[in-house]
């Protein structure tokens, strides 16, 4: 049963300047209307309890053309328990190996180096470090996470990452050749505490490495279910060198990468620092003009074509639901919570959902209060059609489920257009 939800007044936590440029010209040109904290999993005790319902709009800043989120909802209130891990997706073990082993050899990071990870959830990337006798310091707010990295020998601090907390590490464990932050600038508030913070710990020649979904592939594929109340920020490559630029900064080298429905990999050093910065810096800069991604018809149109994956999705569903076909989701991934709140979309459409992480499993979906089943019940119980909610992990998916589909069951991919495999 869909919960009514408590709506959160639309003034409260409403965004009064662009968190890069404090311009106050930021305009709204998308609303996915109300919704629960996206990883807001609810146990079967509080089901019929009333969740909290947070406007969920997004604007663009046309000075520095930051695209953000016109409301914040506090930190506190979405990552003291968090729900996601890494380490249950091959796909992501895979990408951090490889991004620690470019890291390694590429800036020449030796067993005296220290490695912070900023957002470190359950170590899943500092482990390719410390398995190279590499020292590794993680900071995750995520009382339940950090704890099972420490458990797992991971040295994790449960703190939010500041400049406060950066001068006392540095204090403590000196300073890093090596600063990480995988998914998680996008979920802070205050972009320039915390870039005051990464300028402060970093060593003159040391290197942040950031990775964020892309907002040119987010616009371009109708990815707006990666759009929710933990990614505040959707950023491109002009606004980060504005950023940066503001702290002493310098991007040195960009590169993209497939996940996460494509993403930047961004090399950041001081500016003092010895280090070419490498011709694709420019050239991302000039695509991204060329894609209009300084021009808000670009966002508005974007607008149009959410409302187009929706009413396809919904009549797909009504029709295979009406011919007596049964359906689940798979992957409780926070963008399918956004999907699921946003379609209207309840246990009218989607008996179930199977997840592979056991945190999530025997609770519901925020909001549409969809049961949660352990990925085995999809052989088992062989429902017709599977919507894939986390599709950014569409082929592990299929790959993983060969047995299903050799028996006859269908996968649906939502975005960016409505596919059936």
């Amino acid at each position: 049963m869909k919960s009514t939800g408590t709506r959160v007044p639309s003034t409260r936590y409403r965004l009064k300047n662009c968190r890069i440029c404090g311009s106050t010209r930021i305009k709204p040109f998308l609303s996915l209307h109300y919704m629960p904290i996206p990883n807001g999993f609810v146990p079967k005790k509080d089901i019929k309890k009333k969740e909290f319902h947070f406007p969920l709009k997004v604007c663009v800043c046309t000075d520095c053309w930051l695209v953000q989120l016109t409301h914040v909802i506090p930190a506190e209130i979405m990552f003291r328990n968090y729900l996601y891990i890494p380490s249950t997706s091959t796909t992501v073990v895979a990408h951090f190996r490889e991004m620690a082993d470019h890291i390694i050899k590429n800036f020449n990071v030796k067993r005296k180096d220290l490695v912070i990870d900023i957002g470190s959830n359950d170590g899943t990337l500092l482990s390719n470090f410390q398995k190279k006798n590499i020292p590794v310091l993680g900071v995750d707010p995520a009382e339940n996470i950090a704890r099972q990295a420490n458990k797992n020998g991971i040295r994790t601090l449960c703190t939010f990452f500041t400049e406060e907390k950066a001068q006392k590490i540095a204090q403590e464990y000196g300073k890093a050749k090596i600063i990480t932050a995988t998914n998680v600038i996008a979920h802070i508030q205050d972009l320039h505490d915390v870039m005051k913070g990464i300028a402060l710990l970093l060593q003159d020649n040391g290197i942040f490495v950031m990775e964020a979904p892309y907002l040119a592939d987010l616009v371009e594929r109708n990815e707006f279910d990666t759009i929710y109340h933990e990614h505040l920020s959707y950023f491109s490559v002009h606004p980060l060198e504005v950023l940066f630029h503001q702290h002493g900064l310098k991007i040195i080298d960009i590169q993209k990468q497939s996940i996460h429905g494509g993403s930047l990999r961004v090399f950041v050093a001081k500016q003092s620092a010895d280090y070419t910065v490498h011709p694709r810096v420019e050239k991302f800069l000039i695509e991204e003009k060329a894609k209009n991604l300084q021009n808000i018809k670009t966002y508005d149109d974007f607008a149009l074509r959410v409302k187009k994956v929706k009413r396809d999705l919904l009549q797909f569903l009504r029709k295979i639901r009406k011919e007596g076909k049964t359906i689940i989701g798979y992957g409780a991934a926070a963008k399918g919570n956004v999907l699921l709140n946003y379609c209207d979309i309840s246990t009218d459409l989607l008996d179930y959902i199977v997840d592979s992480i056991p945190y999530k499993q025997g609770k519901y979906t925020p909001g549409t209060h969809i049961p949660i089943y352990p990925e085995s019940k999809i052989v088992k119980a062989m429902p017709d059609y599977t919507l894939i909610l986390a599709w950014n992990f569409a082929d592990e998916i299929i790959r993983k489920n060969q047995e299903y589909v050799q028996k006859g069951g269908r996968f649906i991919i939502p975005v960016p257009y409505l596919k059936i495999v």
